[in-house]
């Protein structure tokens, strides 16, 4: 069983890597973009199935544990575990769960609202465990992320674009309401562009 490999990334393909290690290269899948050229250590994760045997590589211990969680849920397999953790930024996905976020896990490809609920219901009691290094918002904290994103989005902003702003601000501000938190965010996206 291969752990972890470091080694040169020979080439870069549509969500893989040629991996060069000790004159060997191995094609790694991986939602992280590598430069080609690079020297990288990848924590593996080895697929094996009846006509493949497939290796999924992550920078992180904490992202190989997400990976494994995701691939836990029934109906989530590599393929969509990988579209997830490749579109949605790991603690992102993280304070997704925790907050029982289905929209922003929803916005991966292949990922659909009835499998977003099914990944929060069955992971929402996992996160935060000891494998996850992430800090995830709380539920007095997050009480204002829902209102906060729909209202923004209302107003023809993507979930994925504003998300991390959202999270920030409701945390800095937890007893903001979303009256006060829209003009914030207004302010904050205006100041970005």
């Amino acid at each position: 069983m291969i752990g972890k490999l470091q080694g040169v990334v020979d080439y870069t393909g549509d969500g893989f890597v040629i991996l060069m290690t000790g004159g060997v290269g191995y094609k790694v899948f991986t939602p992280e973009y590598l430069t080609p050229k690079s020297t990288v250590s990848l924590w593996i994760e080895t697929v094996v199935r009846e006509d493949s045997i497939r290796l999924f590589g992550f920078s992180t211990i904490s992202s190989q544990n997400l990976f494994n969680q995701l691939t836990g849920v029934s109906g989530v397999g590599p393929k969509v575990a990988l579209a997830i953790m490749g579109t949605i930024k790991t603690d992102t996905l993280i304070s997704a769960i925790a907050t029982g976020d289905a929209k922003t896990i929803a916005t991966a490809p292949g990922v659909g609202k009835k499998m977003a609920e099914k990944i929060i219901l069955e992971l929402k009691n996992k996160i935060g465990g000891a494998s996850f290094e992430f800090n995830t918002l709380d539920s007095s904290t997050g009480s204002a992320l829902p209102d906060l994103l729909s209202a923004l989005e209302s107003l023809g902003y993507r979930r994925l674009d504003i998300i991390d702003m959202a999270q920030k601000l409701v945390s800095e501000n937890p007893n903001a309401d979303v009256a006060k938190l829209v003009p914030m965010a207004l302010k904050e996206i205006s100041g970005n562009k």
